[in-house]
């Protein structure tokens, strides 16, 4: 049974924003107005039944990721499953590490099939899918914790920087973590990429074993939890600046190493107010904000 998102302009007449069960993005396209027109039309056929099609291979999905899996049926899964790849057999991951960004990619992919557009952007709860032409550049804002966003810096992404795709992931967002950090960002060739990138990466924030860290298995907060009776966090208390250096030095290294295979460009590591930066030096200009200056809210600025 096909379900009927929902799909709406919102009220500025720019952003289109489609909403079904869990899923619930925000899009805005640039462009000739009747490309944009094409382009949205595009993103609301795509998104019709789009869930749907998730749900008829979730037991694959909620499964532990292996090199000899046999490829998934729909394009999304496929995305999703391709992305966790990388990490099959170093840790556990199932393909739903990827799942916001491998549906934002979808959708960004019917657009661009049907329009030729300046610059997109479909964002998926804060996993965001780019589009950007040649000679054109977007502006984001780097967050330090999802659930209350903050954001303490911008980064300016051109057509050259080959960044695709943005992911947040963190104890505090709406996904779990096994690590301890507040956010960590991860800018990727492309965003399912990003996706499952920054889920590795939060979880090697970590300072095992320590008071102050309360835990518990993933199924006792949500019984169909892909991550079944592994221990996520749920709360961390305050931290040293010892524990805290130590958590960023381990998620550092993870980052680090997965820049040097070129499964991303850079990574933001956020921890009770201390942050570490990788990779955006040799890219990328990150100024940081004063801690009392305002920016507009939301991850990314045209």
């Amino acid at each position: 049974m096909r379900r009927t998102p929902q799909i709406r302009l919102l009220s500025d007449g720019r952003r289109l924003h489609l909403q079904d069960g869990p899923i619930d993005l925000i899009i805005e396209a640039f462009g000739k107005a009747d490309s944009i027109r094409a382009a949205y039309a595009a993103a609301a056929h795509r998104f019709s039944g789009l869930l749907d099609e998730l749900c008829g291979e979730l037991a694959s999905l909620r499964a532990h990721a292996r090199l000899e899996d046999r490829p998934l049926d729909g394009p999304v899964a496929r995305r999703m499953q391709n992305a966790v790849m990388p990490f099959a057999g170093r840790t556990f991951i199932t393909p739903m590490a990827a799942v916001a960004g491998a549906v934002a990619e979808e959708i960004l992919a019917a657009m661009l099939d049907a329009a030729e557009l300046d610059r997109a952007y479909v964002n998926d709860g804060g996993d965001i899918a780019l589009h950007l032409a040649a000679d054109e550049s977007f502006t984001i804002g780097l967050i330090d914790r999802p659930d209350r966003p903050g954001l303490f810096g911008r980064a300016t992404l051109s057509a050259d920087d080959g960044v695709r795709g943005i992911a947040t992931s963190g104890w505090r967002g709406r996904s779990f973590s096994r690590g301890v950090a507040d956010a960590v960002t991860i800018l990727a060739p492309s965003a399912a990429a990003a996706d499952a990138a920054a889920t590795i990466v939060a979880n090697a924030v970590d300072i095992p074993d320590h008071p102050a860290v309360s835990r518990c298995p993933a199924c006792e907060v949500q019984p169909d939890s892909d991550l079944g009776h592994l221990a996520v966090t749920q709360d961390v208390g305050p931290l040293s600046l010892a524990d805290i250096d130590a958590a960023l030095r381990e998620g550092t290294a993870a980052a680090e190493h997965l820049i040097r295979e070129g499964l991303i460009h850079a990574a933001a590591l956020h921890l009770q107010g201390e942050t570490r930066i990788v990779g955006f030096a040799s890219s990328l200009s990150v100024p940081s904000l004063p801690a009392s200056g305002s920016v507009a809210p939301g991850p990314i600025h045209a």
